[in-house]
């Protein structure tokens, strides 16, 4: 159980990163990317250890609730920049330039990460239920064989398609996942980490 608490804590803390990360654009080997995909590769590896350990209902519940707490901190962060700045301290400007959410990017990252993610886990309980709970591998390489495609598009088009290039989106959708299926390949072993939830428990699911 504190196996499980420490993953569902990195999980949303993961999520909270790469939101904050997501709002700056950088070049990397000629590609286009935002910088909230160096961390939220790891996420579906994390999310994978929460549904290994305590069931798929579980990791369900994770999912809503880290995109719950990530539009709170984007709200939090918008009411903090507009709020008139202590003159005794100065202006505070940075604060609102770097952390102001921009909102399609926050709606368009939320909504990526849950649909994703929810689809992750059923493709996840469908090969363990359906398939063969042996090689725990490859049930995570056949979920994120779905589930991040899907989100790179779904968060590249759907956070700047219309306001960037074209080609610039395609650019950011493909070094997504191409990022995210490198960081598939190399957090694999994780999936050893913790315990295999009981078949019994799992059934309830």
């Amino acid at each position: 159980m504190v196996r499980a608490i420490v993953v569902a804590a990195a999980y949303v803390a993961a999520q909270m990163m790469a939101d904050v990360a997501s709002l700056r654009i950088v070049m990397l080997f000629g590609l286009s990317i935002d910088a909230g995909t160096f961390v939220y590769p790891f996420t579906f590896t994390l999310r994978d250890l929460v549904h290994k350990t305590v069931g798929a209902r579980e990791a369900r519940v994770l999912i809503v609730t880290a995109a719950v707490i990530n539009m709170v901190m984007a709200a939090l962060f918008w009411l903090a920049a507009r709020l008139p700045a202590d003159p005794t301290v100065g202006p505070q400007s940075e604060f609102a330039t770097v952390l102001s959410p921009v909102w399609r990017i926050v709606f368009a990252s939320i909504a990526a990460e849950v649909v994703a993610e929810l689809i992750d886990t059923e493709v996840y309980q469908l090969w363990v239920e359906r398939v063969s709970r042996r090689y725990q591998w490859v049930r995570v390489l056949s979920s994120n064989a779905i589930s991040v495609p899907l989100d790179s598009l779904v968060f590249a088009w759907g956070a700047f398609g219309g306001v960037l290039p074209g080609a610039v989106v395609w650019s950011i959708a493909l070094s997504n996942v191409l990022i995210k299926g490198v960081t598939t390949l190399v957090s694999l072993p994780l999936i050893y980490a913790v315990p295999e939830r009981p078949v019994e428990l799992a059934a309830t699911d």
